[in-house]
């Protein structure tokens, strides 16, 4: 069942960018024709999701992947805002990181992430586990149509 729109907005909240670059790569071979919009901190991403300064005409992602570590406020801070905002909470956040440290996935799953990924080191492994995210969210999982 394909409950995705024509074509998906993903909202990518990543500092490093090769992984940026690795992520889209990853998603510009994907099944689901998508658009990637990239912030690079959280700052960023919020204005991004409230239509800010910026970004008026920003369209509402149908999924966010979520580094934790970001600078200026970190993916958990953006993780609250989103999950305690009425208007956002229904979008999924995938967090995609590096840390595997079990008080990160106790307290990401805490504040309402959909998943947690730990980033594999290899690049091999990195797209594949990019690919099978958007495989999971994008192709089998029935979303909220936009409000």
């Amino acid at each position: 069942m394909t409950t995705a729109p024509a074509r998906a907005q993903i909202l990518l909240v990543e500092d490093n960018p090769g992984d940026v670059v690795l992520t889209q790569e990853a998603l510009s071979e994907a099944k689901v024709a998508n658009d990637v919009h990239v912030a690079v901190d959280g700052e960023e991403a919020m204005r991004f999701l409230r239509r800010g300064p910026g970004y008026e005409d920003a369209p509402r992602p149908d999924l966010i992947l979520l580094d934790l570590n970001l600078p200026r406020k970190d993916g958990r801070e953006v993780l609250a805002d989103v999950k305690g905002d009425p208007e956002l909470r229904r979008i999924p956040v995938i967090v995609l990181t590096t840390s595997a440290a079990e008080q990160d996935i106790l307290h990401t799953y805490d504040l309402h992430a959909n998943s947690y990924v730990t980033k594999p080191l290899d690049i091999g492994d990195f797209l594949e586990a990019v690919r099978q995210i958007e495989g999971f969210w994008l192709e089998l999982v029935r979303l909220p149509d936009e409000e």
